[in-house]
């Protein structure tokens, strides 16, 4: 990953950037970083608990986070520590599963590029290209998510 991650940037340089989104042309690029915000977090803050509603879809701009998947009262490590340049809370883009499913908490102060998930299925939609493109890398991503919890 590139150093221009290490400090804030404009969202569609920040999408750019990203492996996640990198195939998108740039025109997709603008319209996902429109729906698109910039947010700080401090050490130790939780992004999302398990059971909040799944509002936004992150791409971690800067800083650690640490991610664990929940079952029942518990949480399980996985996924467990994400770094620059990876995404998280993917329950925002998975239609009829709007609450999270899993906590995502800063190890370290912690920039995030915060993707209105509701805005960014809307885009899929109406370009078919872009939500091609982003369901390959989402089922990848839950997939990988998902054996990680298998494994333990």
């Amino acid at each position: 990953m590139s150093d221009i991650l290490a400090r804030p940037r404009a969202p569609i340089d920040v999408l750019s950037q990203t492996d996640f989104f990198a195939v998108l042309s740039r025109e997709q690029l603008g319209r996902v970083s429109g729906i698109s915000q910039v947010q700080e977090c401090a050490e130790g803050c939780q992004i999302y608990s398990h059971g909040d509603p799944a509002k936004y879809f992150y791409v971690l701009v800067e800083g650690t986070v640490r991610f664990a998947i929940g079952f029942g009262n518990r949480n399980a490590s996985a996924g467990d520590i994400l770094r620059r340049g990876k995404v998280f809370g993917w329950a925002a883009l998975t239609p009829g599963a709007k609450y999270r499913i899993a906590t995502a908490s800063c190890v370290a102060p912690c920039t995030v590029l915060a993707i209105d998930g509701d805005g960014l299925v809307s885009l899929m939609e109406q370009d078919n290209a872009l939500g091609f493109q982003v369901m390959k890398r989402l089922n990848l991503l839950i997939t990988g998510t998902l054996t990680a919890f298998a494994a333990g």
